[in-house]
């Protein structure tokens, strides 16, 4: 209940709202998304640890971003948008908010140990997780998209119109 009352505080400050569906702003976000994972890699490969976790992170939430677009939906609160995964589209979460969590302690604190292991397996999840949503994203039709557009708005305790 407390995050479905988050939602609807966000849905009356207007950070989290329905807007028009945009396949073009969700191709720039799949774009953005991949760009992210490659420069993981990249950074990975020369032991930029902490700067491979932030773009893990990126890349996940790129993703997340583009299935909001693609729906109409626009989310300016990361949690929120993390939190619609689970709540919205029944997808399971965790993996975006442990990536989160990582990317906040790797790029706010220097009192953190991290291996390249760690962060190899950190690129793995974040592939598979952003194979699971383009999946998802690619078998939307309009009228799935229309049932998920009527349970944000109930979600956020409006009448649908």
């Amino acid at each position: 209940m407390k995050k479905i009352n988050f939602l609807a505080k966000l849905f009356n400050e207007r950070k989290l709202q329905l807007v028009d569906p945009s396949e073009e702003i969700k191709q720039s976000y799949l774009k953005k998304s991949e760009s992210n994972l490659i420069s993981a890699k990249i950074l990975l490969e020369n032991n930029k640890l902490e700067e491979s976790v932030s773009l893990v992170y990126y890349s996940m939430y790129h993703m997340l971003t583009a299935l909001l677009f693609k729906l109409g939906i626009k989310c300016e609160n990361h949690s929120a948008s993390i939190i619609l995964l689970k709540e919205l589209f029944s997808i399971d979460n965790s993996d975006i908010f442990f990536a989160k969590k990582e990317r906040v302690d790797k790029q706010y604190y220097t009192d953190f140990y991290i291996t390249k292991e760690e962060v190899l397996e950190a690129v793995k999840i974040a592939e598979d997780f952003n194979k699971r949503l383009f999946d998802f994203i690619s078998k939307l039709d309009n009228q799935k998209i229309k049932e998920y557009r009527e349970k944000l708005k109930i979600l956020n305790g409006q009448k649908i119109k």
